[in-house]
């Protein structure tokens, strides 16, 4: 997806719960591919990961972007943004095609609700096959601002290691000095850490 009034260019990936979002903007699998007739639905991250879809609210009425898939490449004609409360376009008409991108609205990090973009396709629809996931069966977890089920195992597995590691640097402490410590640990911890803060941020909402 190229969005040249955002200087904005990303890779969109398939599905829209957390862990998806965490890698970039991905596509709603219960709805037709961008570019195909009917109404499309990408979603993307406002803050963390690089926060892709952050300035969605610049977005002004008429700008134009491209979404380019293995059919070709479609354009489409912002024709509107909208927040909670605000009045849904119309119904796409047959043979026709729109894409929402939708992120969420309000300060960084702070779920406020959800903000749409509707653009209209301009360049000739691709053909359109019939949808293999029915609209309404996708899991809660791919819903908006839905936040991930179940016990966040992989958090839990890199902070059982960050503090292995920690109780390994106290005990070489001891043994081989500070130094030497900080030179052995530290890439080690920095390395932990990152990860642990990774799956942290996975628990959040999947527009945040």
């Amino acid at each position: 997806m190229d969005v040249p009034a955002l200087n904005l260019s990303q890779v969109v990936l398939e599905g829209t719960d957390s862990a998806v979002l965490t890698d970039g903007p991905g596509h709603r699998r219960d709805t037709p591919m961008p570019g195909q007739a009917g109404t499309s639905v990408l979603m993307g991250r406002a803050a963390a990961h690089g926060g892709p879809f952050g300035r969605l609210a610049d977005l002004a009425e008429g700008a134009t972007f491209t979404v380019t898939t293995g059919q070709g490449r479609a354009k489409y004609r912002v024709v509107g943004v909208r927040r909670a409360g605000d009045p849904a376009p119309a119904t796409v008409a047959a043979g026709k095609g729109r894409l929402v991108l939708v992120t969420a609205t309000g300060p960084r990090f702070v779920q406020a609700g959800i903000l749409r973009v509707d653009a209209g396709l301009v360049s000739a629809p691709f053909q359109t096959p019939l949808a293999v996931i029915r609209s309404g069966t996708l899991p809660e977890s791919e819903q908006p601002l839905a936040r991930p089920s179940g016990v966040p195992w992989p958090l839990v597995m890199w902070l059982q290691a960050l503090l292995l590691a920690a109780v390994a640097a106290v005990r070489a402490w001891h043994r081989w000095g500070r130094h030497q410590t900080w030179i052995v640990f530290a890439p080690v911890v920095a390395v932990l850490g990152l990860q642990v803060a990774t799956r942290t941020t996975e628990l959040l909402p999947n527009l945040l």
